[in-house]
């Protein structure tokens, strides 16, 4: 054989075994794009995964949306049903003003429950982050039957965990006139918005600017000064409903997950470990990671997440 035959040969197997090769590439899960009217608000959503499957309803935290969960619903759509709702006045769902639409945690609770039965989601695990758990548990606390469990990703629901900068929020919440402006420019800020995700954590680097970057251009739409004033106004009803949901948590004993950025200055480690109280059960994970974990520990939260549903399988296995 000549030797341009055998580097013609030689190509051509190259070629097919690289053809098999990036053949056998598992692909990452589609992600979907859609959105769902309610009461007359359309509310964007991302969903991933088979509903023949068990659901992970994720709640998202604030100034985020939906999209702090693409990488998880890439990781585990092949495993389960993931689905990831924009709150009003967040993301890619309708913002009506203050006047036309009440933005408090309640009315997103109630406006996320007739979610669920819009796109008949039935039962589901819920993952909450951040504004997650006062919605997730309001959320549960007017319908317990359809939650089969909970994933706790800095999201607070013990006085334990409050950090000092929720000092700067009372003022507020007893002179709302006096301290308003203050919080309105403080919150929809670039160092305050970039803030949010760093936290305390020495490794900046290992974050990429275009998280809050992103937000920082949705915080300064117009008409989301107010809305996000309306929600940090009611946030005060969160913490007086803190002792009830224990009590909720302690009575119902679902299996939990809680996983926790120990360089969040928001919500401090004693928020996770408080848990214990009412759920000795939970599985209790500190993360070398800040307020929004998946920024810079996607794998481990994935990884985290997976075990707890393989762990519960059984609970979590959808009646056919």
């Amino acid at each position: 054989m000549s030797q341009n035959s055998l580097l013609a040969a030689a190509a051509l197997i190259a070629g097919l075994t690289g053809t098999t090769a990036q053949a056998a590439q598992p692909s990452a899960p589609a992600v979907a794009y859609r959105n769902v009217t309610i009461d007359g608000v359309k509310i964007a959503y991302r969903e991933a995964g088979s509903p023949d499957k068990p659901t992970l309803l994720l709640l998202h935290g604030v100034p985020s949306s939906s999209r702090m969960y693409d990488g998880l619903m890439r990781k585990l759509g092949d495993r389960y049903h993931l689905i990831a709702p924009d709150y009003p006045g967040f993301g890619n769902s309708d913002a009506p003003a203050p006047e036309n639409f009440v933005y408090t945690f309640e009315h997103l609770s109630e406006v996320m429950r007739k979610f669920t039965d819009a796109v008949h989601v039935q039962r589901y695990v819920m993952f909450m982050q951040d504004y997650g758990a006062p919605v997730g548990m309001r959320m549960a606390a007017a319908d317990p039957a359809a939650v089969q469990g909970m994933i706790f990703q800095n999201g607070n629901v013990y006085q334990d965990g409050l950090g000092p900068m929720w000092a700067t929020r009372k003022p507020f919440w007893s002179d709302r006139a006096a301290h308003e402006q203050a919080v309105r420019t403080a919150h929809l800020s670039l160092p305050v918005t970039r803030g949010r995700h760093i936290g305390t954590d020495p490794d900046v680097e290992a974050y990429d600017p275009d998280l809050w970057m992103d937000e920082y251009a949705y915080l300064n739409r117009p008409g989301q000064a107010a809305i996000q004033s309306e929600l940090i106004f009611d946030y005060q009803n969160n913490l007086a409903a803190y002792p009830s949901w224990q009590k909720w948590l302690a009575a119902h004993q679902l299996p939990t997950l809680v996983v926790w950025g120990k360089y969040d200055p928001a919500f401090i480690v004693p928020g996770a470990t408080a848990f214990r109280r009412d759920l000795p059960q939970a599985r209790i994970e500190i993360l070398d990671a800040g307020h929004f974990a998946m920024d810079t520990r996607l794998d481990q939260v994935a990884a985290l997440t997976d075990q707890y549903m393989q762990a519960n399988q059984q609970k979590f296995a959808v009646k056919k």
